[in-house]
């Protein structure tokens, strides 16, 4: 009796105690999904931390008063990480874009390498519109006629290149005589003055004679051309090249494994590199007092670009949410904002995509290189803002053919425009150039360059993401309707050998004494003969 009592009391027990066991096991795993949670977004809760730490320790350091030497000694630890990034460039879209291109087979690359230029000239070319509508609806330069480089203090720039030479350079850098010097260096025309003879009334004439320069920075532009090309003829080779592919892509993963060690540097240098740059700083009330419907339109045109305008034409390839697709992409737009370079967001932009929005590597080591170098949707629309501005400044009005070389001029230009820290200031002078007008409140635009160049950037490798995740998916897609296809046609083949079985059964009944004898005779008999025949030839 007493064992019955204490079995119903402990049974009892453990009805009670139920409650608070299912409570502690909800408590443990809300606490495992917040470990979860912390452990796979660490990293990017340490890059955005390292961002806001950084102007924290900006502001205050700035008030110390430090020399210019201290602050290279303050910047340092963000200096390495910028050199840490550029140094993992040249491997990284050499490899990647060869292994990408030798993966693919040919029809399939004509066909990706077809959409992603297309999707790279319409994402451009309406970037451009936005910068051309918002500068004349906002009007930043209206009224701002008295402003000029010398009550800012700012030095003048000059730029003396030729529209003409500027687009002949961007075909012989795509082109480079010499492989290892393009590693490090890339073509520019620069002019000398030359004595052609004397005038009819004694005065002397001079000419104007370019000539080509090798400038510092890499040739971005003819490695990715020369990549895809070589990978295209090791696809070519077939079993003989087969063990250059696989060495190609070897090296690519080992770069990718010294990416993801230099992530983990990158909170760290993110942090030196937004301080440095707030200790650097002028006088930014005066610059953004007198500039500031500038940056107001070149930030505005990239919040609806890379807010509005982008998703939307994600959505309308993969009818997926693009901002949960851009959600994994924090880490290397914290990146890009920092570094204000492109290319240096490569190495992040590549691992993330991957990983985090699962696109195909092939696909993401193919694109991704390419729209590092030619896609600037950021950069052509404050390229145009920064055209119109400088036209109001100057009381020029602009008419519709100026405004339209404009816009072509803007898009092709971003082409060639290096992903680099104020890359884009050397294309406003083009734009310029090709519309006639001065040249000398350049140094208006590079005084602001470092705040406008952050948004920019990020507009830049959020395109070439979205164009990596639209590229896969039309991939998938073509997958799946291949495999359906080779799926319809095994079953009409099977359907015909079908047929075909059961003609012959026919046919035997036909010909055979001993099945017509059958048929008469039993007619069940030839109904499982049939049957087993066509299930054995089957």
């Amino acid at each position: 009796m007493e064992e019955k009592k204490s079995e119903i009391n402990g049974h009892a027990g453990h009805k009670s105690r139920l409650p608070a066991v299912s409570i502690k096991s909800e408590n443990n795993s809300f606490k495992d999904r917040l470990m979860v949670f912390f452990k796979r977004n660490l990293l990017v809760i340490l890059t955005v931390s390292g961002v806001l730490v950084g102007v924290g320790l900006g502001m205050m350091v700035r008030n110390m008063n430090l020399t210019r030497a201290q602050m290279t000694y303050f910047a340092f630890p963000g200096e390495m990480l910028l050199r840490m990034l550029k140094m993992i460039i040249l491997p990284l879209v050499v490899c990647s874009l060869i292994s990408g291109a030798a993966s693919l087979d040919t029809r399939s690359l004509g066909k990706l390498g077809g959409i992603a230029v297309s999707y790279f000239l319409v994402t451009t070319l309406i970037a451009s519109s936005i910068g051309v509508a918002l500068a004349f609806i906002i009007k930043p330069g209206v009224g701002a006629g008295a402003l000029n480089t010398n009550n800012l203090g700012l030095e003048g720039v000059s730029s003396n290149k030729e529209t003409a030479d500027s687009f002949l350079d961007l075909a012989r850098n795509l082109f480079p005589s010499n492989l290892v010097a393009a590693a490090f260096r890339s073509y520019v025309t620069d002019y000398k003055t030359i004595l052609v003879g004397n005038g009819t009334n004694g005065t002397l004439n001079y000419q104007k004679v370019p000539y080509g320069t090798d400038a510092d920075g890499m040739n971005i532009l003819g490695l990715v051309l020369f990549a895809m090309v070589f990978g295209v003829a090791l696809r070519k080779l077939g079993a003989e090249g087969e063990e250059l592919i696989r060495f190609f892509n070897a090296f690519n993963e080992a770069t990718m494994v010294l990416v993801s060690w230099i992530m983990w540097y990158v909170p760290f240098g993110i942090m030196f590199l937004v301080g440095s740059k707030i200790v650097e700083m002028e006088d930014v009330v005066l610059l953004v007092t007198s500039l500031g419907k500038y940056i107001f339109a070149s930030i505005l045109g990239h919040v609806i670009h890379g807010g509005i305008v982008l998703p939307l034409i994600y959505f309308g390839f993969t009818r997926a949410n693009p901002f949960s697709f851009l959600s994994g992409l924090i880490t290397p737009f914290t990146t890009a904002f920092a570094t204000c370079s492109s290319s240096a967001t490569l190495p992040t932009m590549m691992k993330c995509v991957e990983e985090n929005n699962g696109v195909d590597k092939r696909i993401s080591r193919f694109i991704l290189p390419i729209g590092a170098t030619v896609n600037m949707d950021g950069a052509a629309i404050f390229q145009c803002v920064a055209a119109v501005f400088i036209a109001q400044l100057n009381n020029v009005e602009l008419n519709a053919g100026q405004i339209f070389t404009i816009l072509v001029t803007a898009t092709a230009s971003s082409v060639g425009a290096a992903g680099i820290p104020a890359g884009g200031i050397i294309t406003i002078a083009i734009i310029l150039e090709a519309i006639g007008l001065p040249t000398h409140d350049l140094s208006l635009m590079l005084a602001v360059d470092w705040i406008v160049d952050r948004t920019t950037t990020v507009v830049n490798v959020e395109g070439d993401a979205l164009g990596a995740g639209i590229l896969h998916h039309i991939n998938e897609q073509e997958m799946k309707k291949r495999r359906e296809r080779e799926q319809h046609q095994e079953e009409q083949e099977l359907q015909e050998v079908k047929v075909e079985v059961v003609a012959n059964v026919k046919a035997e009944e036909e010909t055979s004494p001993l099945v017509t004898h059958q048929n008469h005779g039993d007619s069940s008999s030839h109904e499982t003969l049939d049957k087993d025949g066509v299930e054995s030839v089957l």
